[in-house]
């Protein structure tokens, strides 16, 4: 399969890497015997040109039939971009993730700087540390965030920090600002972030940390991961504020109207996919 070309979201054409898919499919979760069934059934599969993204559904699909929780686990990308289509239900899952990590959050907040004014996504605080979190979302794969976004987060970053210095807020509290996007950045983005003090997680950055990491670690999987409901469904839950599948109810299910059997179908998947974290 190495020796077939595919084509990328950019339209790039290069060798596909039977090693990149490999690793995707046994960071879900799957066993070795199910990566090397999945993959003698693409063997036959595909061609050259494929994009990227058909030959990850083909396997995506093939892995359902072995398991709706490893399945859920595997088309974990997707399910994050699918947060949208406005960048809320995102944000709202970022500030899951950090109160996991046993902060108190809140989204959405008005926060006033030394100058102005700033709607920060995510405000984080604990006793030891605050964190300022700006939620980037792309509804495109093949979008990055770059240097002119972190160079004005910072700023807007540097604005509260001054307002909270001369308040006082700082006096026993370390200050964080977080960059958060569903894609990737840039590399002058990078460069610039590491350089000025911000901290930027992308899906696969940094090594230790990514967001892909820290969602595996957490064990909250968003709602648009659940293969057994539709795109409307899962976009009347997102719109009710809710976002992991662990906030799923019957009674959140039934208020939308979904029958009995396709309920319990739900709330069984939606277990599955949390059960081991």
């Amino acid at each position: 399969m190495d020796r077939i070309l595919i084509t990328k979201k950019s339209g790039e054409r290069v060798p596909f890497e039977e090693s990149k898919l490999i690793n995707s499919l046994k960071r879900s979760g799957a066993s070795d015997e199910d990566v090397a069934k999945v993959l003698e059934a693409l063997e036959g599969q595909l061609v050259d040109g494929m994009s990227t993204h058909k030959i990850y559904q083909k396997a995506y699909d093939l892995l359902k039939i072995k398991s709706h929780r490893v399945a859920g686990r595997y088309r974990l990308k997707k399910a994050i971009m699918e947060l949208g289509p406005t960048g809320y239900p995102f944000e709202k899952f970022v500030g899951k993730l950090i109160e996991f990590m046993d902060y108190k959050t809140e989204v959405g907040v008005i926060v006033q700087g030394k100058c102005v004014s700033h709607e920060v996504d995510v405000v984080a605080e604990s006793e030891q540390k605050r964190i300022i979190v700006e939620c980037k979302y792309h509804r495109e794969g093949n979008r990055k965030s770059d240097v002119k976004v972190a160079m004005y987060i910072r700023s807007r970053f540097n604005d509260i920090e001054n307002a909270w210095k001369d308040e006082g807020k700082l006096d026993h509290q370390e200050l964080e600002g977080w960059l958060v996007t569903n894609t990737r950045f840039t590399e002058d983005a990078l460069t610039f972030g590491n350089c000025a003090g911000l901290k930027l997680i992308s899906w696969d950055f940094p090594e230790i940390g990514s967001l892909r990491q820290r969602i595996d670690h957490a064990g909250l999987h968003p709602i648009t991961s659940l293969h057994s409901m539709t795109k409307k469904e899962k976009q009347y839950i997102l719109d009710e504020g809710l976002v992991l599948c662990r906030e799923l109810t019957e009674e959140v299910l039934a208020k939308y109207g979904i029958r009995a059997t396709k309920i319990r179908k739900i709330m069984n998947e939606a277990k599955n996919l949390i059960a081991n974290n």
